[in-house]
């Protein structure tokens, strides 16, 4: 077998957009890294993954079993989802810690078949209904930062991006309204990046990947799922019953200017942009 391209050119100009020109580094000595975990944890690894946070391998253990290493130059964005992957440890909808050295920033984590992400398989509403209050009834260990850390964390990577696409006082008062929902919703442990790319189908139904995990208010995490193409906002919000629509629908304003600024850049103006941007105008 062809030994396996560990960083393309296109993965590290992503990291280094993400982590600044002090991760080119960290991208330098990665191999050297895969290679000495890979002989660590007996690994054979099979391909690269995308990751816009670090670098995801496929991998298989000796006894042939399907793993994932994972690997960020953030070791605390490694803590963090270590400690929330741990704690909830025996959740059928949540993938497992096999191993984790967060020194190296490393987590080996169980494999998912078939793996398909929902954002390609598709999804029903009355999943993610069952699946999210399951994460949210684990209590948040200490150390996992508040919901409001993770706000103010995902305003500021946005901010650079918004410029030219977004007006700044649109923005201000975006952050502002989420700040304060942040501030008074509770203390769940939250996943906090929760959309349908980070929920995999898996052989006994969804299972959640990638937290970016936060305490905090429950609505926040159904923010992926009721603004999404095509939906409508009272239909997608009614179709999530286990949630206070009252908060879902506050946050889906708050964070409609974050989640229009993905497809702005990627494809420009849409109808579906101009919706979303409109919908964060009624905070104004």
């Amino acid at each position: 077998m062809a030994p396996v391209l560990i960083l393309d050119d296109a993965a590290r100009a992503r990291l280094l957009t993400r982590f600044g020109p002090e991760a080119a580094a960290w991208c330098d000595e990665l191999p050297a890294r895969v290679a000495r975990l890979a002989c660590r944890w007996d690994l054979t690894v099979e391909a690269a993954l995308s990751g816009n946070t670090g670098r995801t391998l496929r991998c298989r253990t000796r006894d042939g079993a399907l793993v994932v290493l994972k690997l960020c130059p953030d070791t605390e964005i490694t803590r963090t989802e270590a400690m929330a992957l741990r704690a909830w440890a025996g959740c059928p909808q949540v993938i497992d810690v096999v191993d984790a050295d967060v020194a190296e920033g490393a987590l080996l984590l169980a494999g998912i078949e078939p793996g398909i992400p929902l954002s390609e398989r598709g999804w029903r509403p009355e999943e993610i209904d069952d699946l999210v209050p399951r994460l949210h009834a684990v209590p948040a260990p200490p150390g996992i930062p508040s919901l409001t850390d993770r706000v103010r964390q995902m305003f500021a990577l946005a901010a650079p991006h918004a410029g030219g696409r977004v007006p700044a006082e649109l923005m201000e008062a975006s952050l502002a309204a989420s700040l304060a929902l942040a501030a008074d919703g509770g203390n769940a442990l939250l996943h906090g990046d929760l959309h349908p790319a980070n929920v995999l189908a898996g052989a006994d139904g969804p299972v959640v990947i990638d937290p970016r995990p936060c305490a905090g208010d429950p609505a926040f995490d159904t923010v992926d799922w009721v603004l999404l193409p095509g939906r409508d906002l009272d239909d997608a919000v009614a179709a999530l019953p286990s949630f206070d629509p009252g908060r879902v629908r506050a946050w889906a304003r708050a964070m409609a200017v974050l989640a229009a600024l993905g497809p702005l850049r990627r494809q420009g103006r849409s109808a579906f942009t101009d919706s979303l941007l409109a919908l964060a105008a009624t905070l104004t």
